[in-house]
């Protein structure tokens, strides 16, 4: 793999240490911390499109936030897509994206599939 970018979250122990496999691989990545720099709507469409999952699937159910205003609730695909959008701590990490394939960084050794 030439290059990727990882949604990262620097406070995350599974993040950390999917990045350091890349590192380790030798991956050259483009590190985007999603807290401070959320995908798009259209951006975060395209990234769960490559991880060929559900948006509900890439929901972190266990913050306040899903819990308090979420949890129960049936929406469509789009609107899960938004409320990661308007809430970026919801959306799993890490994220590895490399060409037209993505994978979830859990455990971090997903990421082999992509090197």
């Amino acid at each position: 793999m030439a290059k990727a970018t990882i949604y990262h979250n620097p406070r995350c122990g599974k993040s950390r240490n999917t990045l350091k496999i890349l590192e380790e691989k030798g991956v050259e990545s483009n590190i985007i911390e999603y807290l401070k720099t959320p995908p798009s709507f259209e951006e975060l469409k395209t990234i769960i499109g490559k991880l060929n999952i559900k948006p509900e699937e890439l929901l972190r159910k266990g913050e306040t936030v899903y819990k308090e205003k979420y949890k129960g609730k049936n929406l469509s695909d789009d609107e899960w897509i938004k409320v990661m959008v308007d809430n970026p701590i919801l959306i799993e990490r890490p994220i590895v994206v490399a060409g037209s394939r993505a994978v979830l960084g859990r455990p971090p050794e997903n990421v082999l599939d992509l090197v």
